[in-house]
């Protein structure tokens, strides 16, 4: 089973969508405080004049058929409409969190004969057995993403923790130019110590 890592790519549409609830979450709290003014016995003038609301509300109630007669009128109307429920519609979808495969082939080189590539598997694989060829580490776990390597290890100890942390790294770039691979960021992450050893730790 291929595994999957959450979107890491954010479509402007996304910040679109946060600012639109942002805004609409700062209306709900400006006219929950009227509210509460009103309910304290507040002027209802200097509430007005604070959010306008008795001046809307008038404007609204005062409308008639009259006013949105004519059919130029009613599509734009309509029309203003179908565009807000769409545009607003999608940018509510693109807040929905999905993964996606963010692991895929790796091209090397391309001719007559036909392409060369590495599969993602390939190369973590590669990372873990020189990143866990250091005697500090006693597990490794490669991730690779589009544009980078990242690689997750346990060691056996907390002394000269540093060390080993840069040491690992060294060993990933100096197998991935052994094997004649591109270069590429590689991320060291320590995910924990062996429960043996967490005695060690200060």
């Amino acid at each position: 089973m291929p595994r999957q890592r959450l979107r890491e790519r954010t479509s402007p549409l996304v910040i679109v969508g946060r600012v639109v609830t942002l805004l609409f979450a700062l209306a709900l709290v400006w006219y929950g405080l009227m509210t509460l003014l009103l309910a304290v016995k507040a002027s209802s003038t200097t509430v007005n004049s604070l959010s306008g609301y008795r001046t809307a509300f008038d404007w609204l109630s005062g409308l008639t058929p009259r006013d949105v007669d004519g059919g130029l009128t009613r599509a734009i109307v309509a029309g203003a409409g179908l565009l807000a429920f769409l545009f607003f519609g999608y940018c509510a979808l693109k807040q929905i969190p999905r993964p996606y495969f963010a692991r895929r082939d790796l091209d090397l080189s391309t001719d007559d004969r036909g392409d060369v590539t590495v599969e993602p598997r390939a190369i973590e694989r590669l990372a873990e057995v020189a990143a866990g060829g250091h005697p500090a580490v006693s597990d490794a776990r490669g991730r690779y993403a589009i544009d980078d390597l990242s690689v997750d290890i346990t060691v056996r100890r907390a002394r000269d923790l540093a060390d080993a942390l840069r040491e690992s790294q060294a060993r990933v770039v100096e197998a991935l130019s052994r094997h004649e691979l591109p270069a590429m960021p590689v991320n060291i992450i320590l995910t924990g110590y062996e429960r043996r050893h967490r005695r060690d730790i200060q």
